[in-house]
């Protein structure tokens, strides 16, 4: 087994023309499930993206979700170890290894040909992993196995509604906005921005009526002081006095708040049903210049996950 980090295989590598670099992974963990975050080869590479998110779930019994946000890979993984039965060109790489201890994250890829370039060489290379443990080197016809290893994240994702008013303002862009600072914190990655319609018959709309997601993956000791820098960036930029802010801190969302972000949609939701579905749910609610927005606040969690749902009404 060779152990490599980024800089052995950037010199081992430098020059090679067939060997292009991922631009950034990254990995959070709760209660059994990795999301893996994943920016493919120099973050243009969308044919790249495209081929794993179409081979790496109809390969590996631990991948059970997959998505793909241009050259950005998205996967919820279980941990547990399966094995995979290879086949170029139908089945030709995947994940046969998920494994979590202390503050790493293990990833072990096996794949063939072209792909198990993949494995190592390219994501070795890319900004978060800490190291890449090589079993086979891969490349032209020969098969490769490696594992990436990760610190370990854990994934927030705020929920904001109610910030702007009928002279000025704009929530999908004060969020990004936020999110874009604190993603260029230590042990930060802003990862997410999702734009969740609400119900358009709303009277209190400004406009669109809609509430947005942002979320990131995060490194423990960051996690608090995140927190507090998103609902104080909130307070000081809002045009609004019925902003609200909608804390949740995991990876699967509760069938019981998807249930509530889909009501959200359909009819008007009062104050209380919000407090109680969040409450229900575990999610934190801040009200940081009213009560009114977190209703759509809460709302924007249950579908942060799937931006292409999110965006209409009837889903």
């Amino acid at each position: 087994m060779d152990l490599l980090r980024r800089e052995d295989l950037e010199r081992r590598f430098k020059g090679l023309f067939w060997v292009s670099p991922y631009t950034r992974i990254i990995a959070a963990a709760h209660e059994g499930v990795v999301e893996l975050v994943e920016d493919h080869a120099r973050g243009t590479c969308y044919g790249g993206a495209a081929w794993e998110v179409h081979h790496y779930p109809r390969t590996s019994r631990l991948v059970y979700h997959s998505r793909r946000d241009g050259a950005r890979n998205i996967f919820r993984l279980k941990t547990g170890e399966t094995r995979l039965d290879l086949i170029p060109g139908l089945a030709a790489a995947g994940i046969e290894k998920v494994d979590v201890t202390g503050d790493e994250i293990r990833i072990q890829y096996s794949g063939l040909g072209g792909a198990g370039v993949a494995i190592a060489m390219a994501r070795g290379q890319a900004e978060g992993v800490k190291h890449v443990e090589v079993y086979e080197w891969g490349g032209g016809g020969k098969s490769a196995k490696a594992a990436v290893v990760l610190p370990r994240h854990e994934k927030v994702v705020f929920g904001i509604d109610d910030t702007d008013s009928p002279s000025t303002g704009a929530t999908w862009a004060l969020a990004n906005e936020i999110g874009w600072r604190m993603g260029q914190m230590k042990g930060v990655h802003y990862i997410g921005h999702t734009i969740n319609q609400l119900f358009p018959q709303n009277p209190h709309k400004t406009q669109n009526c809609v509430s947005i997601a942002i979320s990131f993956a995060v490194l423990p000791d960051e996690r608090d002081p995140l927190i507090e820098r998103v609902a104080g960036l909130l307070k000081e930029h809002t045009d609004s006095d019925e902003t609200g802010l909608a804390v949740f801190r995991g990876i699967e969302v509760p069938a019981e708040l998807e249930a509530y972000s889909r009501m959200a949609k359909m009819r008007m939701v009062e104050p209380e049903e919000a407090l109680a579905a969040a409450r229900g749910c575990g999610v934190e609610l801040v009200r940081i210049t009213g009560e009114r927005g977190l209703i759509g606040a809460l709302a924007a969690i249950g579908f942060h996950n799937d931006p292409d749902r999110a965006v209409k009404v009837d889903v």
